[in-house]
């Protein structure tokens, strides 16, 4: 029997299962994909690795960089260019078509602490930013109890900065409309901050105020597949194994005598080309359906959450009924990586990228990062004159635009959309590669209720020894919410192993 067996390969999974493989159990990773790494992977376009997936990771509470040190990668810590983004947006009451402004940076997911400044009336105008200023008059009616960030948004500043500012930013980072957004995941101490100032631009200067100096976000050289690949070296050195193209379909306990060693059988649909002698003590076949049964002592689910609902279902009642929660729908979204010949594009003329308004009606996408521009380690691999766009498609509630293009539709596509956003006209022949990444099936761990459908997951699994479950969908946005909760799981599966 295995002692820890890790169903998904994301970082998440990676994560712990390495910190269970330090202490000498015997650990094995089982992938769907023929790849670990989930969203933070990498990928060939045109001669150049690129990231296919996560770009970044937040600095907040240095909880990541600390991990990287551990791995060995402190010194391929890069910072991002900090010019910025912009915003693509609708042409204001009288105005002539969309424009493109800077976006403004002092502020919180695109909420001003300064409404009257001059780049936030660039955005909303001076009737916007009037409405927004009355904020500081207002009284605050709901202490504490605000939850949904659009709604507070619009309470307390307006549709202007609602619609302009803060939407483009929150279906940018979250691929979820603010509207619902949970206001105390995404943006923790506002609701406190709002209290205790009495106004939610006083909120956003008092977080601002109290944040670390420089950027709020970092990178790797080389990209963020450097994290997943630096983890599977630790996990061989090891002796971790890492099966990829395997999926888990059913999880079910051993119920044995108390003199027998309790355990869990994990079904395991077979790969697309299964070895007639890769069987091994505590594995068996079943020749009907080409499954293979796993047995171990321990068990962490480490996948997306609706692969981890249908897994826990089957555990009880208690575990049943986390899937009747009131869970958001997956939003479908599509990166298309563009690298072109353009010199035009030297000049940085969006600076980092663009987040795009949904009333923008000229243009499909919903952001594009100008990652040459952003990322100064793939300036220098890409050369003089040559930049890399990627673009993203799918918004919360709405069917993927793209959803069965083909690829040449698709690279037309998003060029014309890369031409609009960067204000520079790029052609077919200026392109040298196109790759397109899809994401399907991810819950989104930000949305109003996450807390406490997080809650309820851990309380179902409260008594259920031997299981763990971590990952994005419960923890939070990002590796900074990501890491710490996976390395949680692992010390409560290691404090079991030793019979604390």
């Amino acid at each position: 029997m295995q002692d820890v067996l890790v169903i998904g390969g994301g970082i998440a999974g990676l994560v712990a299962a390495r910190s269970c493989a330090r202490l000498g159990l015997g650990v094995t990773v089982i992938e769907a994909a023929d790849a670990v790494g989930g969203p933070v992977a990498g990928h060939d376009v045109a001669g150049l690795r690129l990231d296919s997936g996560a770009e970044s990771f937040a600095v907040r509470g240095g909880t990541v960089a600390a991990f990287i040190e551990e791995l060995g990668l402190t010194t391929e810590i890069v910072a991002p260019n900090p010019a910025g983004a912009w915003l693509h947006l609708p042409a204001l009451k009288g105005g002539q078509g969309p424009v493109s402004v800077p976006l403004p940076q002092a502020g919180v997911l695109g909420i001003p602490g300064s409404p009257l400044a001059d780049d936030v009336r660039a955005v909303i105008g001076w009737g916007g930013a009037l409405r927004a200023y009355l904020d500081r008059l207002m009284p605050v009616l709901t202490i504490g109890r605000e939850h949904s960030l659009g709604d507070l948004v619009a309470k307390r500043m307006g549709r202007r900065v609602l619609e302009r500012l803060v939407e483009p930013v929150a279906s940018g980072v979250y691929t979820t409309s603010s509207r619902d957004l949970e206001v105390d995941v995404v943006a923790p101490g506002l609701n406190r901050a709002l209290t205790t100032t009495g106004s939610l631009s006083g909120a956003v200067l008092a977080l601002r105020s109290g944040a670390p100096a420089g950027s709020a976000v970092g990178g790797l050289r080389g990209g963020m597949s450097s994290l997943p690949a630096a983890l599977v070296a630790e996990l061989e050195h090891f002796g971790a194994v890492i099966e990829t193209g395997r999926s888990a379909t059913r999880l079910a306990r051993i119920d044995a005598p108390d003199d027998i060693e309790q355990g869990w059988a994990v079904t395991l649909a077979p790969p697309a080309a299964e070895s007639d002698d890769d069987e091994s003590d505590d594995e068996s076949d079943n020749a009907d359906t080409g499954d293979v049964l796993r047995t171990a002592r321990f068990v962490i689910v480490a996948t997306q959450g609706r692969q981890a609902l249908r897994l826990l279902a089957p555990l009880g009642d208690a575990h049943d009924a986390l899937s009747e929660l009131d869970w958001p729908a997956p939003t479908a979204v599509t990166l298309v990586t563009l690298v072109l010949d353009a010199p035009g594009l030297d000049t940085h003329p969006r600076g980092t990228g663009v987040l795009v308004a949904a009333e923008a009606t000229d243009v499909t996408a919903k952001a594009l990062t100008h990652v040459t521009a952003k990322w100064s380690w793939v300036a220098a691999a890409a050369g003089v004159g040559q930049h890399v766009v990627r673009l993203s498609y799918g918004r919360a509630g709405q069917p993927n635009p793209v959803e069965g293009l083909a690829d040449d539709e698709l690279e037309a596509l998003a060029l014309r959309d890369a031409s609009t956003l960067l204000g520079t006209p790029l052609s077919a022949g200026m392109l040298r590669g196109c790759a397109r990444t899809e994401w399907r099936d991810a819950i989104s761990p930000a949305t109003i209720g996450a807390p406490e459908r997080a809650s309820s997951v851990r309380d179902a699994l409260a008594d259920t020894p031997g299981l763990e479950v971590t990952g994005a969908w419960l923890a939070g946005t990002g590796l900074a919410s990501v890491i710490p909760d996976a390395l949680a799981a692992a010390s409560r599966i290691r404090q079991a192993s030793l019979g604390l």
